[in-house]
């Protein structure tokens, strides 16, 4: 019996070491399941944000991309070739004098071409007309490409001969300023060119014998005004300037109209000259 004893001994022995190696292997098991879920939302917050930054830079692009496309075909669309063609089609025409033809220069009224000669001047050829004014006795060099600045122009055509004449039997027009600033005026007006500022001198100074007497200023200025509108009446009608001189005197005799106002007015500028 007592064998018997000791050899249930070493049985339950065994059975309680079997169970003391079971318990640790549960407690591993309830380790286990918390790294595992800790495992799980790691793959899903990798996963999110980068389909987000996948999916959004890929439209911007494609957006980007599709507007420009019809800005090349309304560049190409306008012409510009009919717009540059129309100013040289009105560019205007360059005067040309021949020689022997009559021209009024503004300083000194109707001359003649006599010749087109070539010189050098400071190592530069320049083309120049050559005119002379036989009544003053002096000629005149032009360069060719500046006459027309100079103010070198044909002779007044038929039509504006009569504008002329319609301006010289109208009502003087008397500015109510010092004689010296006037005078200024009408002599610039004579060495002008324009044959209509001339006829306005010579309508503005004319005195009938109703009207006071001149001063010798005023009758100066009026009568290089007459002078100088009756050489380019005569060189047009191709007669003698001193006719033309008379015509225009019997003309403004019979024409010119000057009213009590326009004596009135004249009788001011006297006093103030006088003065």
């Amino acid at each position: 019996m007592p064998n018997s004893k000791s050899k249930k001994a070493p049985a339950k022995a065994a059975v309680k070491k079997i169970k003391l190696k079971v318990k640790p292997a549960a407690k591993a098991k309830t380790v286990a399941k918390p790294a595992a879920k800790a495992a799980k939302p790691a793959p899903k917050a990798a996963a999110k944000p980068a389909a987000k930054v996948a999916a959004k830079p890929v439209a911007k692009p494609i957006m980007a991309k599709v507007p420009p496309a019809p800005a090349p075909v309304k560049a190409a669309s306008p012409a510009p070739a009919p717009k540059a063609a129309a100013p040289a089609a009105a560019a205007p025409k360059k005067i040309i004098f021949k020689i022997g033809e009559l021209v009024v220069y503004p300083a000194h009224g109707v001359g003649k071409i006599t010749n087109v000669e070539e010189q050098e001047i400071a190592g530069v050829k320049l083309e120049l007309y050559i005119v002379d004014f036989e009544k003053e006795k002096l000629r005149l060099k032009v360069p060719t490409n500046r006459a027309e600045q100079k103010g070198m122009r044909h002779l007044a055509d038929r039509s504006l001969i009569e504008q002329a004449m319609k301006v010289i039997r109208g009502r003087a027009r008397i500015k109510r300023t010092m004689w010296s600033r006037r005078a200024q005026e009408y002599d610039a007006k004579i060495n002008s060119g324009d044959l209509i500022s001339v006829a306005e001198v010579v309508r503005d100074l004319y005195r009938s014998d109703r009207q006071p007497e001149q001063s010798y200023s005023e009758r100066q200025l009026f009568e290089q005004a007459l002078a100088r509108f009756a050489r380019e009446l005569a060189a047009v009608r191709k007669v003698d300037e001193d006719q033309c001189i008379r015509e225009l005197e019997e003309y403004l005799a019979r024409n010119a109209k000057r009213g009590a106002v326009a004596g009135e007015k004249a009788e001011d500028d006297s006093a103030e000259e006088a003065a």
